[in-house]
This record gives structure tokens, sequence and C-alpha cells, in this order.
């Protein structure tokens, strides 16, 4: 017969606020009595949890990033500032392209 093991989401939550790496927590959890199968299951949840959280960040650098690279495209074409050109192309795309870089970096990470 196979048990399910029962992972508390508020202890996940206490170890990603505590930043704990994974040999601790396998440490604790062997303290505790749990079993292999157990300990692999807690583990699990954590890496997912704590990815989780930045593939999430990483989202938002990338709406955040193409948001500003179509503002940058837009206002390039329309240039309503003729002065502003060169920024508003080079500058501010450059930032969007750099936020985009970023939220990559979150989500493939």
């Amino acid at each position: 017969m196979a048990y399910t093991t029962v992972v508390s989401p508020s202890t996940i939550q206490q170890w990603i606020t505590e930043k704990l790496d994974i040999q601790k927590i396998q440490e604790s959890l062997q303290a505790l009595g749990y079993d292999d199968e157990t300990i692999d299951a807690h583990i699990k949840e954590f890496k997912k949890a704590k990815y989780g959280r930045k593939q999430f960040t990483g989202f938002i650098c990338l709406g955040a990033g193409a948001f500003l690279g179509f503002v940058s495209c837009v206002l390039t074409l329309a240039n309503p500032i003729p002065e502003l050109f060169n920024i508003i192309l080079y500058g501010l795309t450059s930032i969007a392209i750099l936020i985009i870089c970023i939220g990559l970096y979150f989500v493939l990470e």
C-alpha cells in the first residue's frame, strides 16, 4: 500500500523566508524522523516554490520590457519631439532590451 506524503505549504514558505539551503532542510527533516521518500517530496516542493517565485519575477520583467519597447517603437515612429528622437530610439530601446534580458535570465535560470 502506497502512502501519500502531505507537504505543508506554510512550512515551505517558512523555509524560503529563512533562506535555507537543501542540505539544512534534509538535516532538519532527518532529525524529525522522516523517511527518504518524504524528504525527497519536501525538497521537490521546496525547489518548485523557490523557482516559481523567480519565474514570476522574470515574467513581470518580460512584460515591463515588452511594454517599454512598444512605447519606444510608437514614440520613434510618431516622433512627437524631434530633439528627443535619438534618445528615444537608442536609449529607451536599449533599456527595454536590458529589462527583457533580465527577465529571460530569471525565467530560464
